[in-house]
């Protein structure tokens, strides 16, 4: 039951591209837009699939260039992000010391760093990198500190009252009862993770998507421009998908849907 409800999910979702295609087709047809105002979806699909246009652009290369920031970017701003929340719920010392420096950072436009890693690193992945994780960060690191505090006044109490350790409070208490809020800030942080990783590319990188994006845009290529900026589509949708499907592996007990007979 849950497989076939899967398989529809899917189809109407195929459904409603096809649809959008017809309806973007036509509105170019009908009003006899040209190409750089507003390509046909053809024109951008040939762009990825006819071959003799495809090989041009060095699809794969840029894709995963892409791909390497923002999974390198992600995957660190959770590791940091849960690890620092649980530091500043652990010692409230580390907490008034950490908890300014955070949100005076978290104050700051992050594009504004950019110009400094440039300087800094020069061109390529790693300024890249720290502009995505930059961007990315914030959302896991105050969404799991409001998780791990956001427990039962007397739950704690009771726990204390048998005697549980520190340890035991975080581990089996607070991390569980924090696991929405921790899923809440990945969710965001994936979407601005693919939006830092294309301002990074945008002003320091000589691949990418960004980089491919920014090339075609002083060229007004209008086709390659859609098709960087579908393919971004197609990645941020993607991760905000597999990171919904771990958030029900992780809390079962949290899936709300109602399967109908």
């Amino acid at each position: 039951m849950e497989k076939n409800s899967v398989v529809k999910n899917i189809a109407l979702k195929l459904l409603y591209i096809v649809i959008f295609i017809l309806i973007w087709q036509a509105i170019v047809s009908i009003f006899h837009i040209k190409e750089f105002v507003l390509p046909s979806p053809f024109q951008v699909l040939g762009r990825l699939f006819i071959p003799e246009q495809a090989k041009q652009y060095h699809w794969i290369l840029h894709i995963s260039a892409t791909l390497n920031v923002i999974l390198s970017a992600f995957i660190v701003s959770i590791v940091l992000g849960i690890l620092l929340a649980i530091l500043i719920c652990w010692s409230k010392l580390f907490s008034d010391i950490i908890m300014p420096i955070i949100v005076l950072f978290n104050s700051l436009p992050k594009i504004a760093f950019t110009p400094l890693f440039l300087i800094w690193f020069g061109y390529g992945f790693l300024p890249n990198l720290l502009i995505a994780f930059l961007v990315a960060f914030f959302p896991i690191v105050l969404n799991t500190c409001t998780g791990l505090m956001a427990v039962d006044d007397d739950l704690l109490d009771l726990v204390n009252y048998l005697g549980a350790s520190k340890w035991q409070l975080f581990f089996k208490i607070r991390i569980p009862n924090s696991l929405p809020y921790i899923f809440a800030g990945i969710k965001i942080s994936v979407t601005m993770c693919v939006m830092g990783t294309i301002v990074g590319e945008f002003v320091a990188a000589e691949k990418g998507l960004g980089y491919l994006l920014r090339d075609a845009q002083a060229f007004i290529d209008m086709p390659t421009m859609f098709c960087c900026l579908i393919l971004l589509s197609v990645i941020g949708l993607s991760l905000f998908e597999l990171v919904k499907f771990l958030e029900k592996k992780c809390m079962p007990w949290n899936n709300k849907e109602v399967i109908n007979d």
